[in-house]
């Protein structure tokens, strides 16, 4: 039954987890042991019982998040009343699924949304390549394009440059779509390299916020977790586009509604879970 209960979790989270495999082996392996001692011994007062490991911490979906965004790269009007942070990963299948989903809430809101694109690398082996190459294309103003390269030609190809290869230059995949893209390569490669500490930054940022899987959302700091459909995402910026629309109303300039509503405001970590 708890095997079947995690099968469902995963299901319904449509999303990418954590690339810490060999640490989670073994914490399983030791949750198994503990269920079995605590079968042998009778479970405490509730005889059989197995010990329950408790679910990882997440951002709660009725509070607003201070997300910084400073510096990251977005799609639509940098005065949107809606920000939408997008936390992905150049690997992740659910990610890739949720590109018409954006494309589509671009469509229906037009200039009052901005999506903002945030790294978190949960496949190091093969999207960080894909991280820093979108960052480095950012820095000649070909962010976007460079995205749709990567999605289109690398992950639906199925074709990852080696680990590691921007310590050398070496990326071939990336390097012919800065080519194709007419970007300065050598640039492209060095801003590569300095592109190491933007992807930990935002890795950063959404982890002490308890992000923890791919795709992952905030919409003016509310959190949405997986590629779910786009009526989860119109609920919440709805409701999101009400309150912007009063708070401008009442004075608060259009250009700082996010920092001053959703920054300032917001909480700046995750919550320890009450006991």
């Amino acid at each position: 039954m708890k095997i079947f209960t995690l099968l469902l979790a995963v299901i319904s989270l449509a999303a990418c987890q954590n690339d810490t495999k060999n640490l989670n082996d073994k914490i399983d392996k030791l949750d198994k042991k503990l269920d079995a001692l605590m079968a042998q011994r009778g479970g405490g007062n509730n005889p059989g019982a197995a010990a329950q490991r408790p679910a990882r911490p997440e951002p709660d979906r009725s509070k607003t998040y201070a997300v910084p965004v400073v510096g990251d790269p977005f799609d639509g009007p940098a005065d949107a009343k809606i920000t939408v942070v997008k936390a992905y990963d150049y690997a992740c299948p659910y990610c890739e699924r949720v590109r018409t989903t954006m494309d589509d809430l671009h469509k229906k809101y037009g200039d009052d949304i901005r999506v903002v694109y945030k790294q978190l690398v949960v496949h190091p082996q093969t999207a960080m390549t894909g991280a820093l190459a979108f960052c480095a294309a950012g820095k000649q103003g070909k962010a976007t394009q460079m995205d749709a390269l990567l999605w289109d030609k690398g992950f639906k190809a199925r074709q990852f440059d080696a680990d590691q290869c921007w310590t050398t230059g070496a990326c071939e995949k990336v390097n012919g779509f800065a080519q194709e893209l007419q970007l300065d390569l050598n640039k492209f490669k060095e801003d590569m390299k300095g592109c190491q500490q933007l992807v930990q930054n935002d890795m950063r940022d959404l982890q002490k916020l308890g992000v923890g899987a791919t795709p992952a959302f905030f919409i003016n700091g509310r959190f949405i977790s997986g590629a779910v459909p786009i009526d989860n995402f119109v609920t919440v910026i709805d409701e999101e586009m009400k309150k912007a629309n009063e708070r401008i109303q009442q004075g608060t300039p259009k250009s700082q509604y996010y920092q001053q509503w959703v920054v300032d405001k917001g909480l700046k970590s995750l919550e320890a879970p009450k006991q």
